[in-house]
């Protein structure tokens, strides 16, 4: 019997949080192989062996080279910043490597670069790589379509201190669900910022609350507010290890598909 080839995975923000939960995932993974491992020019780190935090030691060292950290890998994995992945997805498009991202915070127009490069490489995108949240997307579409009048619609959502970008990408994913099942632009309904003499609340629009403090992963909660019952949908992460499980189902996911964008509905068969 043949054994299947091994996922090669590389990992971007190697030395952040998120990168060494990625980094873990992987080398627990039977059927994953840590091929590379990517951060900025001047982190302490570069040079590295990339399981060092672990105690361990492996063959990859920690890198800035794009081409370096890429070259071996059949799928990068990157949760960083906007700029960084759009700048990584450019070497993926050029050495044929797919594309996992878990990034937020990505302007319409940096979207729409990633579209363009998903017609050379396979990409999935999504801000939430957790199946449970994953899982509460569906259930607030289902939601949102059963309480279409008479509900007020709430999103509030808690990270930790170090977070940047505010509503999170999920949050926001959250309300686009929302808003398309009930034919809605989120762009048109959303109600970021309240403060002084706001006047009534308009009944057609998605209300959103930002917490920011300590070490809260991540948590969220819908709140659908009628007259004589409140639902609440909610969902809290207390490990990224989550993020980093859905991660792998992704990379897993892209071995059927050469080119396209995809998300996380398409990798759970939702769609």
């Amino acid at each position: 019997m043949t054994v299947p080839r091994a996922y090669q995975i590389a990992v971007a923000g190697a030395t952040g949080r998120m990168g060494h939960m990625l980094i873990e995932a992987v080398l627990a993974a039977d059927d994953c192989v840590l091929s590379g491992a990517l951060d900025l020019p001047g982190q302490p780190a570069i040079g590295n062996d990339a399981t060092a935090f672990l105690g361990q030691t492996s063959a990859v060292t920690i890198t800035a080279d794009l081409h370096t950290g890429l070259t071996s890998a059949d799928v990068l994995i990157d949760f960083t910043r906007p700029e960084g992945t759009l700048a990584h997805l450019e070497v993926c498009r050029a050495l044929g490597v797919k594309a996992v991202i878990g990034t937020t915070g990505f302007s319409d127009g940096q979207k729409a670069r990633i579209a363009e490069v998903a017609r050379d490489i396979a990409i999935v995108m999504a801000p939430n790589m957790s199946v449970g949240v994953n899982v509460t997307f569906k259930l607030l579409e289902m939601a949102a379509k059963a309480l279409s009048t008479g509900y007020d619609i709430e999103v509030i959502e808690a990270h930790h201190r170090h977070k940047v970008d505010a509503p999170s990408g999920t949050a926001l994913r959250m309300g686009e669900v929302m808003a398309s099942a009930l034919g809605r632009d989120l762009k048109d309904c959303a109600v970021y910022t309240r403060e002084g003499i706001t006047g009534a609340r308009d009944p057609s629009s998605i209300g959103f609350a930002t917490i920011r403090g300590g070490d809260i992963v991540g948590d969220h909660t819908v709140l659908f507010a009628g007259i004589g019952e409140r639902i609440e949908i909610t969902h809290k992460s207390s490990s990224r290890s989550t993020y980093a499980q859905g991660s792998l189902r992704a990379v897993r996911f892209l071995a059927d598909h050469q080119t396209g964008l995809f998300d996380m509905a398409d990798v759970l068969g939702f769609k």
